[in-house]
């Protein structure tokens, strides 16, 4: 499975009941643009009253994804953490990044989640980065019912 970052806008009853077109994002655990496009279309027509449009899908860098225990998390943040390697010929440290999406209430409580997932590893890493993203909710890969 590969994550896919997709944008979405669709025409959605705002509390004034008034129809509003809302620009979203999501991130879809998909096998190819084609199952992204096909799973964020599924998920979101049930709170769409209308026009649908999906308007980009591309290859996201993210290599794992952290979500959060508490019900009450409900913001993704793009965390860049920093692994590091020491270079078995040169002897020299070197710095391996990778970006994480991790789900929090606010950017202490992602940071704290992320650190507790970190800790279970045997290498060193450093959090060269946490910021606030737009993305509404992950979608993640679910299993046919038989």
């Amino acid at each position: 499975m590969e994550l896919f970052e997709v944008k979405v806008k669709y025409d959605k009853i705002v509390e004034n009941g008034l129809i509003k077109k809302i620009p979203e994002q999501y991130v879809v655990d998909a096998l190819s643009f084609t199952e992204a496009e096909e799973r964020i279309t599924k998920e979101v027509a049930v709170y769409s009253s209308g026009e649908f449009e999906v308007t980009d899908i591309k290859k996201a860098r993210i290599t794992e994804v952290i979500e959060s225990e508490d019900a009450a998390a409900d913001k993704w943040y793009k965390a860049r953490v920093a692994f590091i390697i020491i270079d078995d010929k040169t002897e020299k440290e070197k710095r391996a990044v990778q970006t994480m999406l991790v789900q929090g209430t606010s950017v202490n409580a992602a940071l704290a989640s992320l650190e507790k997932t970190l800790s279970t590893g045997m290498g060193d890493w450093i959090v060269a980065g946490i910021t606030e993203t737009q993305i509404m909710d992950v979608i993640r890969y679910k299993a046919p019912q038989q």
